[in-house]
């Protein structure tokens, strides 16, 4: 089947597919948009509740059970779809959404395995739908700025980005369930490995990393309490990162150059201001960035590529990159930090500065049947 061709040529028609956590926290709130290229038409999730309380608040009718999904996508009410299921989910819904010629907007991990990534590439294409992975900051000001001054050599040749990127994860958070294809790399760990790639603007061919856990500690009983890592890109940089679900929370990135650096703090926030500061030949300086509505804009994006027919960054290739860093990643870390070689993906494609979209914050969101990742 092809992409449906009806849509509206002034707004899109989405369906939250997955009404945990992040869909109610950030991306229904981001419907609410004004001047938006977008609307709220379905929700769907397993749980009767909240599609009853969600679809009143958002002014949404028609609400379905997962079983349904077929019939939504067939039936000519929606032309896209967000995706907001557990990771393992990703590709099954994702891929139901492309053969039935309905565009696709994937949280990331875009996938549990570099396999389900190409398949869910593969099923775009053939039907001719656009498939976009939820890469927030590729439309955010502070992380699209620091492309910008890497690119432009004001810190000179860069050499490094090294990241610390933390947070306490309740002891019943499905973020620990390894069946559901999460842990700390493929949870956390897909920020700073995107993070490297756009601002070295290149690609990773060999991994090696190493794990730790608190033995006695139940949460760590299917995936790892943290792991460190050590990227080696082609043009022979290093990217250096540790991820952790039980520290205190943290996230900011450096980048270092031949002739300064620059840092982001926090590196991946969409709940709070953001701060760069560059240090070049001994001079510092700083510049805040205002808090934005990042999902907004990705779904801005995103309805604006599906009216306008333009390319998507970032496409598949994108999140199959990083999963295939991921994956690479996890086998080293089993292997007690023996080398891994990844396989790059080609990208043509890369975030800057143009594709920036600021809109308002939202206020915090009442949840139903739903708690933060973090204590």
């Amino acid at each position: 089947m092809t992409a449906n061709t009806q849509i509206d040529k002034k707004r899109v028609r989405f369906a939250v597919v997955g009404l945990g956590w992040i869909a109610q926290e950030d991306v229904l709130p981001a419907f609410t948009l004004k001047n938006s290229h977008f609307e709220l038409s379905a929700l769907v999730s397993g749980d009767q509740k909240k599609r009853e309380e969600l679809g009143e608040k958002y002014g949404v009718t028609r609400t379905l059970a997962y079983e349904d999904y077929d019939d939504l996508l067939t039936g000519g009410e929606i032309d896209a779809v967000y995706i907001a299921l557990p990771n393992r989910m990703h590709a099954e819904y994702a891929i139901k959404a492309a053969r039935a010629g309905v565009h696709v907007l994937c949280e990331k991990p875009m996938a549990v395995t570099a396999h389900d990534c190409q398949r869910m590439i593969d099923a775009a294409e053939q039907s001719g739908v656009k498939l976009m992975i939820a890469y927030r900051l590729h439309f955010e000001e502070a992380n699209m700025a620091a492309v910008e001054v890497v690119r432009s050599g004001k810190i000179g040749e860069p050499r490094f980005f090294s990241c610390a990127f933390s947070q306490m994860v309740r002891e019943d958070n499905i973020r620990l369930e390894k069946a559901e294809g999460y842990g700390p790399t493929m949870d956390l760990g897909v920020y700073p490995i995107n993070a490297a790639r756009y601002l070295c603007r290149s690609e990773m061919f060999s991994v090696s990393a190493t794990s730790a856990s608190i033995p006695e500690d139940p949460r760590w009983q299917q995936v790892p309490e943290m792991t460190s890592v050590t990227l080696r890109f082609s043009d022979d940089r290093i990217a250096q990162f540790l991820v952790s679900f039980n520290g205190a929370s943290t996230g900011t990135y450096q980048v270092v150059g031949t002739r300064g650096t620059l840092k982001l703090e926090p590196g991946f926030s969409y709940q709070a201001a953001m701060t760069m500061t560059t240090k070049i030949d001994g001079k510092e300086e700083t510049r805040t960035f205002k808090k934005s509505q990042q999902f907004g804009a990705e779904v801005e994006y995103f309805a604006r590529a599906i009216l306008e027919n333009s390319p998507i960054e970032p496409d598949g290739l994108e999140g199959l990159a990083d999963i295939r860093v991921v994956r690479a990643v996890e086998q080293s870390a089993l292997a007690k930090g023996r080398e891994i070689a990844i396989e790059p993906v080609p990208k043509t494609l890369r975030p800057d500065a143009d594709q920036v979209i600021h809109m308002p914050p939202r206020m915090q969101e009442t949840l139903v049947d739903a708690k933060p990742p973090e204590e």
